[in-house]
Protein backbone atom coordinates (compact mmCIF):
# COMPACT_ATOMS: atom_id res chain seq x y z
CA UNK A 1 0.00 0.00 0.00
CA UNK A 2 1.24 3.49 -0.83
CA UNK A 3 2.24 5.99 1.86
CA UNK A 4 0.79 9.44 1.39
CA UNK A 5 2.34 12.48 3.05
CA UNK A 6 -1.07 13.45 4.41
CA UNK A 7 -1.18 10.17 6.36
CA UNK A 8 2.34 10.50 7.78
CA UNK A 9 3.54 12.39 10.81
CA UNK A 10 3.74 16.14 10.27
CA UNK A 11 7.27 17.40 9.62
CA UNK A 12 8.70 19.78 12.21
CA UNK A 13 10.92 21.59 9.69
CA UNK A 14 9.45 20.75 6.27
CA UNK A 15 12.18 22.58 4.34
CA UNK A 16 14.54 19.65 4.97
CA UNK A 17 12.10 17.06 3.68
CA UNK A 18 10.93 13.68 4.91
CA UNK A 19 14.18 11.79 4.20
CA UNK A 20 16.24 14.04 6.50
CA UNK A 21 13.52 13.65 9.15
CA UNK A 22 13.77 9.86 8.79
CA UNK A 23 17.56 10.11 9.23
CA UNK A 24 17.07 12.16 12.41
CA UNK A 25 14.51 9.65 13.71
CA UNK A 26 16.94 6.80 13.00
CA UNK A 27 19.73 8.69 14.75
CA UNK A 28 17.63 8.92 17.93
CA UNK A 29 17.18 5.14 18.00
CA UNK A 30 20.92 4.34 17.95
CA UNK A 31 21.95 3.12 21.41
CA UNK A 32 25.74 3.71 21.31
CA UNK A 33 26.47 7.40 22.10
CA UNK A 34 29.58 7.62 19.89
CA UNK A 35 27.78 6.01 16.97
CA UNK A 36 24.79 8.31 17.54
CA UNK A 37 27.12 11.35 17.51
CA UNK A 38 28.74 10.21 14.23
CA UNK A 39 25.26 9.74 12.77
CA UNK A 40 24.30 13.28 13.86
CA UNK A 41 27.39 14.71 12.13
CA UNK A 42 26.40 12.83 8.95
CA UNK A 43 22.85 14.21 9.18
CA UNK A 44 24.15 17.78 9.60
CA UNK A 45 26.43 17.29 6.57
CA UNK A 46 23.42 16.09 4.56
CA UNK A 47 21.38 19.08 5.75
CA UNK A 48 24.21 21.42 4.77
CA UNK A 49 24.47 19.86 1.31
CA UNK A 50 20.71 20.01 0.85
CA UNK A 51 20.54 23.71 1.75
CA UNK A 52 23.81 24.46 -0.08
CA UNK A 53 25.15 26.39 2.91
CA UNK A 54 28.74 27.48 3.21
CA UNK A 55 30.28 25.90 6.26
CA UNK A 56 30.80 28.93 8.47
CA UNK A 57 30.13 29.07 12.19
CA UNK A 58 26.74 30.77 11.91
CA UNK A 59 25.40 28.29 9.36
CA UNK A 60 26.68 25.28 11.31
CA UNK A 61 25.21 26.64 14.53
CA UNK A 62 21.84 27.00 12.80
CA UNK A 63 22.03 23.44 11.44
CA UNK A 64 22.77 22.00 14.88
CA UNK A 65 19.83 23.98 16.28
CA UNK A 66 17.62 22.60 13.53
CA UNK A 67 18.82 19.05 14.26
CA UNK A 68 17.86 19.47 17.91
CA UNK A 69 14.46 20.87 16.94
CA UNK A 70 13.82 18.07 14.43
CA UNK A 71 14.66 15.48 17.07
CA UNK A 72 12.24 17.19 19.45
CA UNK A 73 15.26 17.70 21.73
CA UNK A 74 15.49 13.92 22.32
CA UNK A 75 18.86 13.46 20.58
CA UNK A 76 21.43 12.85 23.32
CA UNK A 77 24.81 13.63 21.74
CA UNK A 78 27.84 15.85 22.32
CA UNK A 79 26.83 18.94 20.37
CA UNK A 80 29.79 20.95 19.02
CA UNK A 81 28.00 24.24 19.76
CA UNK A 82 25.54 25.53 22.32
CA UNK A 83 22.09 24.65 20.97
CA UNK A 84 18.79 26.43 21.36
CA UNK A 85 16.66 25.44 24.32
CA UNK A 86 13.11 24.13 23.87
CA UNK A 87 11.71 26.82 26.20
CA UNK A 88 13.06 29.64 24.02
CA UNK A 89 11.17 28.46 20.92
CA UNK A 90 7.80 29.62 22.21
CA UNK A 91 8.81 32.93 23.76
CA UNK A 92 6.47 35.85 23.21
CA UNK A 93 7.96 39.33 22.79
CA UNK A 94 7.02 42.11 25.17
CA UNK A 95 4.02 44.10 23.92
CA UNK A 96 4.76 47.46 22.30
CA UNK A 97 3.26 50.47 24.01
CA UNK A 98 2.35 53.17 21.54
CA UNK A 99 1.34 56.70 22.34
CA UNK A 100 -2.39 56.60 21.82
CA UNK A 101 -2.82 60.33 21.40
CA UNK A 102 -5.65 61.07 19.02
CA UNK A 103 -5.48 63.90 16.56
CA UNK A 104 -8.21 64.93 14.18
CA UNK A 105 -6.12 65.52 11.06
CA UNK A 106 -4.72 62.07 10.28
CA UNK A 107 -4.55 62.76 6.54
CA UNK A 108 -2.01 65.52 7.21
CA UNK A 109 0.15 63.38 9.48
CA UNK A 110 1.70 63.86 12.88
CA UNK A 111 4.84 65.60 11.63
CA UNK A 112 2.85 68.27 9.82
CA UNK A 113 0.87 68.93 13.00
CA UNK A 114 4.16 69.43 14.85
CA UNK A 115 5.39 71.77 12.10
CA UNK A 116 2.21 73.87 12.41
CA UNK A 117 2.77 74.25 16.17
CA UNK A 118 6.38 75.35 15.57
CA UNK A 119 5.31 77.79 12.85
CA UNK A 120 2.70 79.29 15.18
CA UNK A 121 5.45 80.04 17.75
CA UNK A 122 7.88 81.37 15.12
CA UNK A 123 8.61 85.15 15.32
CA UNK A 124 6.79 87.37 12.81
CA UNK A 125 8.61 88.05 9.55
CA UNK A 126 9.32 86.84 6.05
CA UNK A 127 10.71 83.46 7.20
CA UNK A 128 7.54 82.72 9.16
CA UNK A 129 5.35 83.68 6.19
CA UNK A 130 7.42 81.49 3.84
CA UNK A 131 7.24 78.57 6.30
CA UNK A 132 3.47 78.95 6.67
CA UNK A 133 3.05 79.03 2.88
CA UNK A 134 5.14 75.86 2.50
CA UNK A 135 3.09 74.13 5.20
CA UNK A 136 -0.21 75.22 3.60
CA UNK A 137 0.90 73.94 0.17
CA UNK A 138 1.96 70.63 1.72
CA UNK A 139 -1.41 70.40 3.48
CA UNK A 140 -3.17 70.92 0.16
CA UNK A 141 -1.04 68.21 -1.47
CA UNK A 142 -1.77 65.81 1.40
CA UNK A 143 -5.47 66.59 1.18
CA UNK A 144 -5.42 65.88 -2.57
CA UNK A 145 -4.02 62.42 -1.85
CA UNK A 146 -7.18 61.72 0.18
CA UNK A 147 -9.60 63.64 -2.03
CA UNK A 148 -8.38 63.62 -5.66
CA UNK A 149 -11.51 65.47 -6.89
CA UNK A 150 -10.11 68.77 -5.68
CA UNK A 151 -9.46 70.82 -2.57
CA UNK A 152 -10.45 74.40 -1.91
CA UNK A 153 -7.78 76.70 -0.51
CA UNK A 154 -10.34 77.95 2.01
CA UNK A 155 -10.62 74.44 3.50
CA UNK A 156 -6.82 74.25 3.96
CA UNK A 157 -6.77 77.71 5.58
CA UNK A 158 -9.58 76.72 7.96
CA UNK A 159 -7.73 73.50 8.96
CA UNK A 160 -4.51 75.46 9.43
CA UNK A 161 -6.26 77.96 11.73
CA UNK A 162 -7.80 75.13 13.77
CA UNK A 163 -4.51 73.23 14.07
CA UNK A 164 -2.66 76.37 15.20
CA UNK A 165 -5.47 77.33 17.63
CA UNK A 166 -6.03 80.57 15.73
CA UNK A 167 -2.37 81.66 15.67
CA UNK A 168 -2.10 81.27 11.89
CA UNK A 169 -4.80 82.87 9.77
CA UNK A 170 -4.71 83.03 5.98
CA UNK A 171 -7.38 84.27 3.61
CA UNK A 172 -8.15 83.47 -0.01
CA UNK A 173 -7.96 87.19 -0.94
CA UNK A 174 -4.32 87.59 0.11
CA UNK A 175 -2.88 84.08 -0.34
CA UNK A 176 -3.05 81.71 -3.28
CA UNK A 177 -1.83 78.13 -2.94
CA UNK A 178 -0.15 76.13 -5.67
CA UNK A 179 -2.50 74.39 -8.13
CA UNK A 180 -1.44 70.74 -8.13
CA UNK A 181 -2.14 68.68 -11.21
CA UNK A 182 -1.95 64.99 -11.80
CA UNK A 183 1.32 64.09 -13.51
CA UNK A 184 0.91 62.68 -17.02
CA UNK A 185 1.72 59.02 -17.51
CA UNK A 186 5.01 58.52 -19.31
CA UNK A 187 4.76 56.81 -22.68
CA UNK A 188 7.14 54.07 -23.69
CA UNK A 189 7.85 55.51 -27.10
CA UNK A 190 7.25 54.06 -30.53
CA UNK A 191 5.64 50.68 -30.83
CA UNK A 192 7.75 48.12 -32.64
CA UNK A 193 6.29 46.78 -35.85
CA UNK A 194 6.16 43.07 -36.37
CA UNK A 195 8.19 41.67 -39.19
CA UNK A 196 6.30 39.70 -41.77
Amino acid sequence: MLEYNTQLKRLILPEYGRNIQKMVDHCITIEDRDERTRCAYAVVTAMSNLMQLQKNNDALHKLWDHLAIMSDFKLDIDYPTEIIQAESLNTVPEPMHYQSRDFGYRHYGKYLETMVHHAAEYPEGEERNALILLIANHMKKSMLAVNPDGVEDERVFRDLAEMSHGAIRLSTETTKLHQFQEAPVATTGKKKKKKK
